[in-house]
């Protein structure tokens, strides 16, 4: 009897433990949470554009055609008077192992001097690859004119190329080149979070209910009042005035879990490209479309007029022209209302339209009120 008992308990245990997991399929998960630095970045903090001309040294006659670009013969000139070196009047450099180039890099925030920073090196002229190149001693100036950090170092570059007899083989770009730690700062750029006793957090996407939910986790972490919205993109958080314990809090405030507010529905089409992207906020109300596509061929041929021996005549050649116009027949779709992404997909993949065709599609769509998104043309 015992036995029996046990085995009935045993088997009403498996049965709710069943319920239970047909219950988790039918409960919606909710949304992921992101860390807080993921969603908003903090106002003053923030990176700053450098920029230098330099010439690259050491190509294997891969470099710029002097004749062509006189800006790269100047530049030398230039640098070897700054050197001691004065070239005689009218002298004709014909170089091909030097390259006018341009130096770009980002100077972060909170960056100090002598830290080294990674450089992008691009070719000016018409130098047919940097690979092998050195780049010499170039002044990276900001948007104020200033000198914030020098560069120099070796050129990689990421490809290979080879070319004889007329033919020309390239793999990847040969005329922009890396150089990892190639710059160093000379200035820094003063950066404070905040002042006083509070800074600003600044969304990434604007939205009042994600402003409302950040607000509420730093809230709830902290202390109440630590943080309130001045509107749906800035947020001012009060934060120790101690530089140490600021820094810490400001740690702690950046890797808070927010979950944020789904983005509005939303349909992003490229027209150069022909591409369409649509987040899973899009919806589709059942609807009947019906798409031909119209083409037209013009089609000519030369005709040949070949007079007869003997006659006089002369050969006359015309043209034969045709014109096809062509329209294929279009059926008309039931197009099923969609719930979620995955829906509105396979309902869009029905239609067997193309890329350029989905656009007027979707359009269409819009205007008769059956999708639920907006559209935007970049």
């Amino acid at each position: 009897m015992d036995d029996f008992d046990n085995h009935v308990r045993r088997t009403r245990a498996l049965i709710l433990v069943a319920i239970g997991l047909v219950l988790l399929l039918f409960v919606q998960r909710p949304s992921h949470a992101e860390r807080l630095k993921d969603l908003a970045t903090i106002a003053g903090v923030r990176s700053n554009q450098l920029i230098g001309y330099g010439l690259v040294v050491g190509l294997d006659g891969t470099g710029d055609q002097t004749t062509q670009t006189p800006f790269t013969v100047q530049s030398i000139i230039n640098m070897l008077g700054n050197m001691g070196t004065q070239l005689p009047p009218g002298t004709n450099l014909q170089l091909k192992n030097v390259a006018a180039v341009m130096v770009t890099t980002d100077l972060p925030a909170f960056a100090r001097v002598g830290q080294p920073l990674d450089i992008t090196v691009s070719s000016m002229g018409n130098a047919k690859s940097l690979r092998g190149g050195t780049l010499v001693m170039t002044p990276l100036k900001g948007a104020d004119g200033q000198v914030y950090a020098i560069a120099q170092g070796n050129v990689v570059v990421g490809g290979a190329g080879a070319s004889a007899g007329g033919s020309k083989v390239m793999v990847n770009h040969l005329s922009v080149g890396r150089i990892s730690g190639g710059a160093t700062v000379e200035r820094q750029v003063a950066t404070t979070v905040g002042n006083g006793e509070t800074f600003l957090l600044e969304l990434r996407q604007t939205d009042f209910g994600t402003a409302q939910r950040v607000v509420e986790a730093i809230n709830n972490s902290t202390a109440p009042g630590t943080a309130y919205a001045m509107d749906a993109r800035q947020i001012v958080v009060r934060a120790p005035v101690d530089a140490d314990r600021r820094v810490a809090f400001v740690g702690l405030v950046e890797n808070l879990d927010v979950t944020p507010v789904q983005q509005p529905a939303k349909v992003i089409v490229n027209s150069r490209t022909g591409s369409v992207v649509l987040n899973r906020a899009v919806k589709l109300e059942s609807c009947a479309v019906a798409h031909g596509n119209l083409s037209v061929t013009v089609s000519s041929e030369p005709v040949v007029s070949q007079p007869n021996p003997l006659s006089g005549g002369q050969t006359v050649v015309t043209e034969k022209n045709q014109i096809d116009v062509r329209q294929e027949a279009g059926a008309l779709m039931n197009v099923k209302a969609g719930v979620n992404l995955v829906d509105v997909v396979k309902a869009l993949n029905a239609l067997g339209a193309n890329p350029m065709d989905l656009i007027s599609i979707l359009q269409a769509m819009k205007a008769a009120g059956a999708l639920r998104a907006e559209i935007e043309i970049i």
